[in-house]
C-alpha cells in the first residue's frame, strides 16, 4: 500500500466513524429505572434536531350516545374505558401528524377520584388502559410521565384527561 493509499484509508475511516457518531448523537435516549419493570422511563434526552410537538390535553370522547351525557357509561364507563378511549384519540391525532405513539416522550395524566373507589384514582384501571399503547412488544418505548388526581375535569362525568408531548426529527 503507498503512502497515499494508506493516508486515503485513514481519511476515510475517520470520516465514516465521525458520520457513525453524528448518528448516534441524533437519537433519543430513553433511560430505564433502574432495577424496575414499570412502563415508564426514568428520563428521556431529545437531541436538537428534533422539533416538539405539544399536543393539548384529550378527554374521553365519546363512546355510547344513548347514554346520559352527564354520565361515565357515555365515555367509556371506568377509569381504564376511559384512558383507552384518550390513548386511541391521541394516537389518532399523531397519526393526523405523522407520528406515532412511540414518538410520545412526556405524559401528564389527570384522574379524577372514581366514586365507585371511594373518590380515590383508579390507578390500577389507568395502566391496565396505559400498558395496551406502551411497554408493548409493538411499540416498546416509553415516555416519562406525571400521573396526578384532581378535583374534577369540565365534564362531571370524565375520570381521565392526558396531555402529551412526542418528537420529530427535525427535515
Amino acid at each position: 500500500m503507498t503512502s497515499i493509499t494508506k493516508k486515503l484509508a485513514l481519511v476515510a475511516a475517520v470520516f465514516a466513524a465521525g458520520c457513525g457518531a453524528a448518528n448516534a448523537a441524533d437519537e433519543i435516549i430513553r433511560h430505564r429505572i433502574p432495577n424496575s419493570t414499570f412502563p415508564i422511563a426514568a428520563a428521556v434526552e431529545v437531541p436538537s434536531s428534533f422539533t416538539n410537538v405539544y399536543l393539548s390535553g384529550q378527554v374521553p370522547p365519546l363512546q355510547d350516545a344513548a347514554a346520559p351525557k352527564n354520565s361515565a357509561a357515555a365515555y367509556g364507563g371506568d377509569t381504564k374505558g376511559q384512558t383507552v378511549g384518550v390513548l386511541k384519540a391521541i394516537e389518532k391525532s399523531l397519526a393526523g401528524l405523522g407520528l406515532t405513539m412511540g414518538d410520545v416522550v412526556k405524559m401528564q395524566v389527570f384522574l379524577v377520584g372514581d366514586p365507585a373507589k371511594d373518590n380515590k384514582m383508579d390507578f390500577a384501571g389507568f395502566m391496565e388502559g396505559y400498558t395496551q399503547f406502551f411497554g408493548t412488544t409493538a411499540q416498546p418505548r416509553l415516555p416519562v410521565r406525571s400521573t396526578m388526581q384532581v378535583a374534577a375535569l369540565v365534564n362531571p362525568a370524565y375520570l381521565v384527561e392526558i396531555e402529551v408531548t412526542a418528537v420529530r426529527p427535525a427535515k
